[in-house]
């Protein structure tokens, strides 16, 4: 077994979608990034490939990339399962986090959940997501921002 970690925020903007969890989330503000800027799936393409020892998002996706320009995150989300699969690792569970102060995202996590497993082949309630707020303190709690984090466990498909 391994557990791999990641980590993702972004500055929030007028114009931009919220995208979390290859969800799309109404707000008047959505994160800026080179792609769609979805810090969950970011952080956890990054909790993913820290687990296989293979780098980071930014080196497998740079930002100076045009062909990952306003990309969805869910295509990197793919990319970085099949890097997995074909290492020989099975992706057990995630666990996640996001901090942002508004909107709320009860209404969204299963849908976020669902939406996660639906591209890692897992089932919905293997895929934890808390949402939090940052009680008004930071960038992040006056609501120029949202963060992520996120834990994966991989097993080697050997294991069974």
């Amino acid at each position: 077994m391994k557990i791999g970690f990641g980590y993702d925020s972004h500055r929030l903007v007028a114009g931009r979608k919220l995208i979390l969890g290859g969800i799309e989330i109404p707000h008047d503000k959505g994160p800026l990034g080179h792609s769609d800027g979805d810090v969950l799936i970011h952080a956890l393409c990054d909790a993913l490939l820290g687990a296989l020892g293979a780098g980071d998002i930014g080196q497998h996706f740079p930002d100076h990339d045009h062909r990952y320009k306003d990309i969805s995150s869910l295509k990197l989300l793919a990319a970085v399962k099949m890097m997995a699969e074909d290492r020989g690792a099975c992706l057990f569970n995630v666990d996640a986090t996001i901090l942002l102060e508004a909107p709320k995202l009860l209404d969204y996590k299963a849908k976020m959940a669902a939406s996660l497993a639906g591209i890692l082949g897992l089932a919905p309630e293997m895929i934890n997501i808390k949402a939090k707020t940052n009680e008004g303190m930071g960038l992040i709690g006056q609501g120029q921002g949202v963060a992520a984090f996120a834990v994966v466990t991989v097993k080697d498909k050997d294991l069974g």
